[in-house]
């Protein structure tokens, strides 16, 4: 299994010749070559996790496309394209869609502000070894996670709750998403400590850039 990680939250993920999408947002470079896509996952409706567009990029090269996403990001959907056919998912679901397994988990965002809805939030476990959490820091209770994704800067987050996240969870492998609000410097501190906490936990930390990949 291949992991392509794209600016700020997307990633791609592939096997067997088919990929799985995840987080397409308005952070990240207009979609390309996206043909042999099954699925579509959006952990939440924020723009920097999807937009029409770039949805609309992998709609157009996959007629056959399945879409799982919470229920705020179903309505956001709907809003859109009311004819859009989208699963709605929640914590305890397990979808097949070859050559992909999808075990959700979670159910809402982090806490921005007290001033600020919390919406619906979905983390995502890809065939048992690829775990995303979206915009939260929830563990998938009873499973190991192989490789783990961090996320690095938000509004909702401070570099200490990403690195007890790490150390909670114990990955394999680790390496930092939800990264487009840093600086270069920025970024080269948030790795250092991923770095630091993943190797204490017993696991390697991958520094992806956009376009890097990294087999699973």
């Amino acid at each position: 299994m291949k992991l392509t990680k794209l600016e700020h939250a997307a990633l791609i993920i592939e096997l067997a010749g088919k990929k799985l999408y995840i987080d397409p947002g308005s952070f990240t470079t207009a979609l390309a070559r996206t043909a042999d896509t099954v699925a579509v996952v959006i952990t939440h409706e924020h723009a920097d996790h999807w937009t029409p567009e770039q949805l609309g990029r992998i709609i157009e090269m996959n007629s056959d496309l399945r879409i799982f996403a919470p229920a705020g990001v179903t309505r956001a959907i709907a809003a859109f394209d009311a004819e859009l056919d989208v699963t709605t998912v929640q914590a305890g679901d397990v979808i097949e869609v070859a050559p992909f397994t999808l075990r959700f988990f979670g159910a809402t965002h982090a806490v921005i502000h007290e001033s600020i809805p919390v919406i619906d939030n979905v983390g995502v476990l890809v065939n048992d070894e690829l775990y995303y959490a979206g915009d939260a820091f929830t563990i998938p209770e009873g499973v190991e996670v192989g490789t783990l994704a961090v996320p690095a800067a938000a509004p909702w987050m401070k570099i200490s709750e990403a690195m007890d996240y790490i150390f909670a969870i114990k990955p394999k492998r680790s390496f930092p998403t939800h990264e487009m609000l840093l600086s270069r410097a920025g970024k080269d501190l948030s790795n250092a400590r991923f770095q630091n906490v993943t190797q204490l936990s017993g696991g390697e930390f991958f520094p992806l850039e956009p376009g890097d990949s990294l087999d699973l």
